[in-house]
């Protein structure tokens, strides 16, 4: 059995099973959860967490090292970046025009429990800008802070480039490296059914459908733009015949829904590339790491819809000049959810399904 039809019947059980527990054993739920499931999910996370910085490290410092060419890499980075930022700002128009067709602020009668809270202030682009070079690439690597790494390797293929063939057993020792690490992470993949399982029916059994009840329409505009999102893709994919991209991405399409976090799905998603939908290694292993840590469609949706929501919330109206500054912002945002450590953040994400609701 192939492992995008593992993943795919491990996510309808896991689904499956979460709502037979909270529907049937409620009161077995926490401790479930908290002795079986959780841990289950963690060492999964924890899997992938292990694999994914070197994993990129050296897929990047092998793919740049590959392209002799420096004004290829110049073209290839303009490109794809120009690509990120125009498919970013689409998402960031579904987003908008979903929450003003569907005015789902306007569906909520109350607020309960509102109240006021000091929110912090964020990181300025310029701070964010600078904070891309890292001050200890060691702490970058610990931290999992994916645009620092790639900076730090980028620097790495440019010392290459410069000492020429001095540099050949270090190029030698990342390749071997790389095919170490590949094998680590096909090993960390075959338990990833297991863990999808474990992650969806936790989050499913212990959310129940209570709040889906409340907010019904902000769940439906949600998913209508997000479905959005994936016709236009499917258009852009048609236009450029090319069919096989669904079937070959599909185990990273599984890994992302059920962990709800793009770092997690990174070594699927690169070994997808490079095996099923044989996507040229020096591409896959430049633009995929990078289009992680940048192309962030569906955070841009979500700011986007829950700026108009929230406004419809409290009654704001919203100026033309307003908006814009919201798809600017929301734009650098999305950049910016990169820099968080990922230590924190896979579990985090996984937790926060049961309250980003309240959020």
């Amino acid at each position: 059995m192939k492992l995008s039809t593992k993943i795919t019947i491990s996510l309808v059980l896991g689904i499956l099973f979460g709502v037979f527990l909270n529907i049937f054993f409620p009161a077995i739920i926490p401790n479930l959860e908290q002795y079986v499931l959780t841990p289950i999910g963690q060492v999964f996370l924890r899997g992938i967490q292990f694999v994914v910085v070197p994993l990129v490290f050296t897929s990047l410092i092998i793919g740049f090292s590959s392209l002799k060419n420096t004004e290829k890499v110049g073209r290839l980075t303009l490109k794809i970046l120009t690509l990120y930022i125009v498919t970013n700002v689409i998402a960031l128009a579904i987003g908008l025009a979903t929450a003003q067709a569907l005015k789902p602020g306007k569906t909520v009668d109350t607020i309960n429990n509102a109240g006021t809270q000091e929110i912090p202030e964020g990181q300025h682009i310029i701070e964010w800008l600078v904070s891309i070079i890292p001050t200890n690439p060691f702490e970058a690597f610990a931290t999992g802070n994916m645009l620092q790494v790639i900076f730090t390797a980028i620097l790495i293929v440019i010392g290459i480039r410069f000492v020429g063939d001095h540099a050949a057993p270090f190029v030698s020792f990342i390749e071997s490296f790389h095919k170490i690490i590949e094998k680590v992470t096909l090993i960390v993949l075959k338990i990833s059914p297991i863990g999808v399982f474990a992650l969806i029916s936790s989050v499913i059994a212990a959310q129940g459908f209570g709040i889906v009840q409340k907010l019904i329409m902000y769940i439906i505009g949600l998913i209508l733009a997000i479905g959005i999102m994936i016709v236009v893709y499917a258009l852009i994919l048609a236009a450029l015949k090319i069919s096989r991209f669904w079937k070959s991405f599909l185990p990273t399409f599984g890994i992302s829904f059920g962990t709800a976090s793009s770092n997690a799905a990174l070594p699927v998603a690169m070994e997808n590339a490079k095996t099923s939908y044989k996507m040229r290694a020096d591409i896959a292993s430049f633009a995929i790491p990078l289009g992680t840590a940048l192309k962030r469609d569906g955070a841009c949706i979500l700011q986007s819809f829950n700026v108009l929501f929230v406004a419809q919330l409290f009654d704001v109206s919203l100026t033309a000049s307003m908006i814009i500054a919201i798809i600017i912002s929301a734009l650098v945002v999305s950049f910016q959810h990169c820099r968080s450590s990922w230590s924190g953040y896979h579990y985090d994400v996984y937790r926060s399904h049961r309250c980003w609701f309240a959020a």
